[in-house]
């Protein structure tokens, strides 16, 4: 029960403390991901954790960038109205101030002495690796967000990533604000969502 309340009360966080979280903390948390499930055991999967402020800097910059085009121009009034409950817009100030940003890399392929050895089923096996991460980032008491501006092209750029390596998910990390405002959401009847056949 204890793992089904943790993954049952976290929340996307948005205001964050420039505390730091020892290092020595994160790097057990990213063993979570490591030892995730993958298709054949590929890991099609890579973790970068950015703490330099200038990089930091530097990717709000961009994702705002980004973020902007799709608030003022790429997406839908539909989607627009659904964002609004949340009171989010294209400014991205968190993307500086949490300590950490944990950045997950896909990988179509590995490079192995000069030759591509193709991983299988990536999106899922990516998917299910950023879900353990996620959880273990909670349940050790830090506050994440689950951040994609799209496209997505320019954390490969800023971070010096090899080509075979895609970013599909940006995490701030860091511990939440005493005022930080947490988003009173409901969640589909069970019903909805699972058939017991």
């Amino acid at each position: 029960m204890e793992v089904f309340e943790c993954i049952r009360r976290r929340r996307t966080i948005r205001e964050y403390k420039k505390d730091p979280i020892p290092e020595d903390v994160l790097e057990k948390i990213l063993q979570a991901g490591r030892w995730s499930p993958s298709s054949s055991n590929s890991q099609p999967w890579h973790f970068v954790v950015v703490k330099d402020p200038d990089v930091k800097k530097e990717i709000r910059i961009a994702a705002e960038k980004e973020e902007q085009a799709f608030y003022e121009h790429r997406a839908p009034d539909s989607w627009l109205e659904d964002l609004n409950q949340f009171g989010t817009d294209w400014h991205k100030p968190f993307l500086e101030i949490a300590p950490y940003l944990i950045v997950v890399f896909k990988k179509h392929y590995d490079l192995e002495c000069s030759t591509q050895r193709k991983s299988y089923y990536v999106n899922e096996s990516v998917g299910i690796a950023s879900g353990f991460l996620l959880a273990a980032l909670h349940r050790s008491g830090l506050a994440t967000l689950t951040h994609t501006p799209a496209p997505m092209g320019f954390l490969e750029k800023i971070l010096n990533r090899p080509q075979n390596e895609k970013a599909v998910l940006l995490i701030p990390v860091g511990y939440p604000t005493k005022t930080a405002e947490v988003p009173v959401i409901t969640k589909k009847p069970f019903n909805e969502i699972c058939t017991i056949t």
